[in-house]
């Protein structure tokens, strides 16, 4: 397997940390000089650039949050005038403000950059034909995707999402051999194409697909491959890191985080403690060469865990694990700790349901209640009220097991649930409080 930037990629370890300190220092710099955000938040906890003397003094400097960059809506944490930015992207603002992130080009040509090396890294190149199926505009999955695409030289057919059929169309017509899009949109592509008597595997090309935007388990992962024919791999990347930024490789062990681009700590997200390498906890990012829109110690409230390994692809950059949900996404019932991603794994391994679910919580009284309605299988489907109940009860005993509080559980006939094309909608939480 080749790589795009070899320079880069085929760093050692201890090089990616020479390089890494060497660019958080001059970015540190840069801040306290010319962000009054950073140079006021440094002042605060009593740290100067000179302070940082390793890589490690990073702790020295404090965390930046999603509300910090709310609550400076829409423009004032750039640094630098805005004849200097050639692109905005904007988040949907759905839990408050929008958050509004700008691009240099030189923040651009990076994000293309780690694309193309994410791309080259599960064996894309110049002979493929891409299909974006991330939406595009101000979302940055399409134009992300996009770009690296184009970098590597290869054909980009852009997509966007919705209109599954024309999308089928598409990739049978014009020889796509990979897909970018969310693996629930994904999923609604494979079972448009069982009802139109198309195989993915027989009657197309289509060989890779690059799924993120949300949480998906690895036994997601084992049915979608199985099932189509294809390899899948998991992407990471927020909107206001830049965008889709960091893909797993052919070795499908963690996604590689490129050292000379960010920095990753894992922490406790209740007291802030550092974690070690296979500690799960909270992800902060501190981007190290981000121009427009600066980002050190970000709380991205991911839950996962790092590698620092090598890694069997023979790259030494840092690995992140797939996400297993966020700390806002985390639901608390009855006292337990619960994320829809243990309960997707869960539901995953029962073979007679199928991959779409949906998490009902509701308040009776002082107690709070779990719902977990999922589909059949259609070769699961039967009319037999026994064979159901029995089922049911299985389901109901394996969600206990594994979540440690109970859950009531609904059967459902195949294609009840509501499709998406984005982001799957897996959560319902009608408490008040």
């Amino acid at each position: 397997m080749g790589y795009w930037n070899a320079r880069v990629e085929g760093m050692s370890a201890a090089d990616i940390h020479e390089l890494q300190f060497k660019l958080l220092k001059t970015q540190v710099y840069r801040l306290y000089s010319f962000s009054p955000f950073y140079h006021e938040r440094m002042k605060a906890a009593n740290v100067h650039p000179d302070d940082i003397k390793s890589l490690e003094d990073i702790t020295k400097l404090p965390y930046m949050y999603k509300k910090d960059l709310r609550d400076h809506y829409p423009d004032k944490l750039f640094v630098g005038g805005q004849e200097e930015l050639v692109r905005y992207h904007v988040s949907s603002g759905t839990t408050g403000k929008p958050t509004v992130v700008g691009y240099t080009q030189r923040d651009l040509d990076n994000w293309s950059e780690s694309i193309a090396r994410a791309m080259t890294s599960v064996g894309l190149g110049r002979n493929d034909v891409i299909q974006v199926s991330y939406g595009y505009g101000l979302f940055t999955g399409g134009l992300g995707a996009h770009y690296g695409a184009e970098k590597i030289g290869a054909t980009v057919v852009p997509a966007s999402t919705g209109n599954t059929e024309r999308q089928l169309e598409l990739i049978k017509d014009l020889r796509v051999t990979a897909i970018c899009c969310t693996p629930s949109y994904f999923l609604h592509i494979a079972e448009t194409a069982e009802k139109l008597g198309i195989s993915i595997q027989k009657d197309t090309q289509l060989r890779t697909a690059i799924l993120g935007a949300e949480p998906w388990s690895e036994k997601m992962r084992k049915r979608i491959e199985e099932s189509t024919g294809i390899n899948a791999y998991d992407i990471y990347g927020t909107s206001e890191l830049s965008g889709p930024l960091f893909t797993e490789c052919t070795a499908k062990d963690g996604m590689h985080v490129w050292g000379d681009l960010a920095y990753v700590e894992v922490i406790d997200p209740d007291t802030g403690e550092r974690l070690g390498p296979g500690e799960k906890g909270e992800m902060v990012i501190t981007m190290l060469q981000k121009e427009a829109l600066p980002i050190v110690r970000y709380r991205t409230g991911d839950i996962t865990s790092y590698d620092d390994s090598p890694c069997a692809c023979g790259r030494h950059h840092l690995r992140i694990a797939r996400l297993s949900g966020r700390v806002d996404d985390m639901l608390i019932i009855r006292g337990i700790n619960v994320f829809p991603s243990q309960v997707e794994y869960t539901l995953m391994t029962i073979p007679e349901l199928g991959e779409h679910f949906q998490i009902v919580v509701d308040r009776k009284g002082v107690l709070d209640n779990m719902l977990v309605r999922v589909e059949l299988k259609p070769s699961a489907f039967s009319d037999k009220i026994a064979d159901l109940m029995k089922l049911k009860k299985n389901v109901e005993y394996a969600l206990r097991n594994s979540l440690n509080v109970a859950a009531q559980v609904e059967l459902l006939e195949p294609g009840s649930l509501a499709r998406f094309e984005g982001k799957a909608k897996h959560v319902i939480d009608n408490r008040s409080d």
